[in-house]
């Protein structure tokens, strides 16, 4: 019997909440890069909102530090640190390595991991290397689905938006990406063919080389400060 997605009954947030999320995704996408400027005045009419709910999602998002805010300059969009970095792979070897372990085969979130992987390839091909991005963090976003918990998918939303800051903060897309695309497609595979304690110790070495090749890059290439 087909296995079907748990009903997710989420409450109703505030609008500068409900804006902070889609600000969210902008930085996910790369839309947003670290170390960009966010204007008030494009961004309230942008989303049609007053310039009073604006201030609230920025001072929301600077609180959970996201966006920094300098005096007589404006709100920015955070540049990460290495401790930063660090401190994100530790929470997605918990994270991701957990939901792995424990997903069943057949869960739905298992379509949506695949869907990202071809997503991925195809953008690879055509050289789209920030598509390629954008669809290696849905699949890692569908990962975490497995597990079944509105928490953690929430807490993963927000440490997508970190990651893409680290990655966004490296000048060589290609080299961030191209190398991952093939090591998702072997997890996918192992998902898909049941064995998921082989799966998580494959994400385990994913995420391990994840990190090394974005603190390498950093130590070479150190992001410049707007």
């Amino acid at each position: 019997m087909p296995e079907t997605r748990v009903s997710r009954q989420e409450p109703e947030l505030p609008l500068s909440e409900k804006l902070a999320q889609r600000i969210l995704d902008l930085v996910i996408t790369g839309e947003l890069p670290p170390g960009s400027k966010l204007s008030e005045a494009e961004f309230s009419e942008r989303y049609d909102v007053s310039r009073n709910t604006l201030r609230e999602t920025f001072r929301l998002l600077t609180k959970d530090g996201l966006l920094r805010h300098e005096a007589h300059r404006g709100v920015f969009v955070s540049i990460p640190t290495t401790d930063m970095i660090l401190d994100i792979y530790r929470v997605r070897r918990i994270v991701e390595c957990g939901a792995v372990r424990q997903a069943r085969r057949h869960h739905p979130a298992v379509r949506d991991i695949r869907r990202a992987y071809e997503t991925a390839l195809a953008l690879r091909a055509q050289g789209d290397w920030q598509g390629v991005g954008s669809a290696n963090m849905a699949f890692h976003a569908a990962v975490v689905e497995l597990s079944d918990s509105v928490r953690l998918s929430a807490l993963f939303k927000r440490l997508s938006a970190e990651l893409r800051l680290a990655f966004g903060a490296v000048s060589d897309a290609e080299g961030v990406h191209a190398s991952f695309v093939e090591m998702n497609g072997s997890i996918l595979a192992l998902i898909e063919a049941g064995d998921m304690a082989r799966a998580s110790d494959a994400m385990s070495s994913y995420l391990d080389a994840s990190e090394r090749m974005v603190l390498d890059h950093f130590a070479s290439q150190p992001p410049a400060r707007t």
